[in-house]
């Protein structure tokens, strides 16, 4: 696990109480203020009644079974009946209005990172794990939910017993009732003691999880690099060194947990014995009588429960707490390319694209692109061309503005890009990465993706023309048949002419093409290319290129060197200039045709002889093209 990983990691382990983040949390129950105040009165009925039945029981043995009024325990038994419905209607409530309020809350909270991630710039992205993000809008909201919804059930409920038994215990001995609230301090002094000690154990044993779960992912994921170094040995060492360091911590987190409840109930057998000695007493003296004593050791159970619970209350606080901070700071996170104040909306961008001073870096001090300056013409085709981490990419991105220059200018059509709305630009353009991102679904849907308002008839015109068509209907659903999740169920290459159909259906006026065809077969590439040259007439286009004989119909091939261009001219006239493009070029084209002689002559070996067509386009592949001596 990488360092910045482990950072995102070790955030849920390291989050204190923070009382400000706890008022934030709770106010996400403000558009619910009917639901949350029918949730906190219910619940208050709930612990209410449920004294109340204590106090009636005593009621019942002192006034109807020890003097035997069989009619005042009937009245009593009505009573308690009576009460029993209302508090069965009482629990029905809260636990309504808590499904509601948590689902709600939920609903609204992951509703609002979802919408926020879309916002966010890319560079975010690029420093953020995609897991990190994924945890903030499924566990984190429902962890959120949960404590505004249980984890307030929780409180209130506590405190509601604890009044209402404090209330009916002066009420029968104010003197026993004393004594028994004097315990409750110490009870909740020893519960902290020991929550801050099970926590600090729990986290430690959370966070040797997560590095146990990232060393199965890594070992199994890069199986075959551990085999083949024969790593085995080395990984079980440090993976055993994790599992000890999880076994100690969770042993630590037992022990203090089954120490908390023996001493809690220690405590309290203090209380009850004091009730028992002092109501003991007042009972001979005719103070007191034996239901006021039984209701007071139920009391005292009562008042137990919540204070016993308190360890797992407050962690479970402190966990949302920490889920809170993520998600808040998450919200709090403002995208880097925004609008800028009067941005203007245009329903084109058509026009020339120039780059002038153009300097860019993601990270500081570490410059990608340097006084960049290139000017493109209105529906010229623009090829781009160079080593890995030369800038090639940086340059079309800039272009779609999911980065602004550092320094310089980028104009549109004669006008700074950042005095035009975010939404105007990128609407206009249509984007082919290398590697292509389908959307679980249907064909059609994905296609769709690119306009939402086509019609079926637009969806099966995009695809003939991006030359998809024809493998679409030899499926068994045609363009109604399911793409799994990514497009798994479909090869690089259908899922590349799927997406290439989506760039045609946007009908973009400026087209970026990341290395379209460098994953695929070269028949595959045949069909893409065609639709790409279709998808390329009379837009300005810029094409990555990784195989060199993609490129050779482009207006224009720029060779990129850190971050500057290094030649630029159309194909024939940078093979005639023998520069860098040139070295390029005829290193690839030889080993393409040494591949092509190799299955040549595998083919030789297996028929006896050697096919006179192909033999004939390998020979006419080697001679110099006639356009380049134009």
């Amino acid at each position: 696990m990488s360092d910045e990983q482990l950072r995102f990691e070790e955030e849920e382990f390291s989050s204190k109480f923070n009382g400000g983040t706890l008022i934030r949390i709770l106010g996400l129950l403000k558009p619910y203020k009917g639901f949350t105040i029918g949730f906190l009165v219910t619940v208050g009925m709930v612990a209410f009644l449920d004294s109340t039945f204590t106090y009636i029981s005593k009621l019942i043995v002192d006034t109807a079974i020890i003097p035997g009024d069989r009619q005042r325990l009937f009245e009593l038994i009505g009573l308690y009946g009576g009460l029993f419905l209302v508090f069965a209607a009482a629990v029905f409530s809260f636990i309504f209005f808590a499904g509601r309020l948590g689902w709600r809350v939920q609903y609204d909270l992951r509703r609002r990172l979802f919408n926020h991630i879309q916002e966010l710039s890319l560079s975010y992205f690029d420093k953020t794990p995609v897991g990190w993000l994924m945890s903030r809008v499924t566990s984190d909201s429902e962890r959120i939910a949960d404590l505004i919804t249980w984890g307030l059930l929780d409180v209130t409920w506590a405190f509601m017993i604890i009044l209402s038994a404090g209330f009916f215990m002066a009420t029968i001995n104010w003197q026993l009732a004393l004594v028994v609230l004097l315990v409750i301090p110490v009870l909740l002094g020893v519960a902290v003691w020991f929550k801050q000690r099970i926590l600090v154990s729990y986290r430690e044993s959370r966070r040797f999880n997560s590095q146990i779960t990232a060393s199965y992912n890594e070992t199994i994921n890069g199986v075959r690099v551990v085999k083949s170094m024969s790593r085995e040995d080395k990984n079980l060492e440090e993976f055993d060194a994790l599992t000890k360091g999880m076994y100690r911590s969770s042993y630590k987190a037992a022990w203090w947990s089954a120490l908390f409840l023996p001493v809690v109930q220690l405590i309290a057998s203090f209380a009850v014995g004091a009730v028992a000695v002092g109501g003991g007493a007042s009972v001979e003296s005719g103070g007191m009588t034996i239901g006021a004593i039984q209701a007071f050791v139920s009391y005292i159970t009562f008042m137990m429960w919540p204070i016993q619970d308190l360890a797992r209350v407050y962690a479970s606080m402190q966990h949302a707490i920490a889920s809170a901070e993520r998600s808040f700071s998450l919200l709090d996170t403002p995208p880097e390319i925004v609008n800028r104040e009067h941005a203007v909306r245009v329903e084109s961008i058509r026009g020339d694209i120039e780059f002038e001073n153009v300097t860019f870096y993601y990270e500081e001090n570490k410059p990608v692109l340097t006084d960049f300056n290139l000017k493109v013409n209105q529906g010229e085709v623009i090829a781009l061309v160079g080593a890995t981490g030369s800038g090639k990419s940086t340059i079309v991105n800039l272009i779609c503005r999911f980065y602004e220059p550092r320094k310089g200018v980028i104009r549109i059509g004669g006008r700074d890009y950042t005095e035009l709305a975010l939404e105007s630009i990128q609407s206009k353009i249509g984007v082919v990465l290398q590697t292509p991102h389908l959307f679980g679904g249907t064909i059609r849907e994905n296609i769709r993706y690119g306009r939402l308002d086509a019609t079926d008839a637009e969806v099966e015109a995009a695809a003939k023309m991006a030359g998809a068509d024809e493998f679409i209907r030899a499926l068994e659903h045609g363009y109604d048949e399911e793409v799994g999740e990514g497009g798994i169920l479909l090869s690089v290459g259908q899922k590349q002419l799927i997406s290439l159909a989506r760039a045609v259906l946007a009908d973009p006026e400026i087209l970026v093409m990341d290395e379209a065809t460098s994953s695929v077969d070269t028949i595959t590439e045949d069909l893409i290319q065609r639709g790409m040259e279709q998808l390329m007439k009379g837009r300005t286009s810029f094409v990555i290129a990784h195989r060199l004989s993609t490129i050779k119909r482009a207006d224009r091939i720029l060779v990129i060197d850190a971050g500057r261009i290094m030649e630029q001219g159309t194909h024939a006239e940078l093979i005639r200039q023998r520069g860098h493009y040139y070295d390029l070029y005829t290193k690839q084209f030889r080993q393409e045709r040494e591949e092509a002689y190799d299955l040549l002559n595998a083919g030789a070996k297996i028929t006896g002889e050697i096919p006179a067509a192909v033999v004939e386009e390998a020979a006419a592949e080697s001679q110099p093209e006639p356009a380049l001596d134009k």
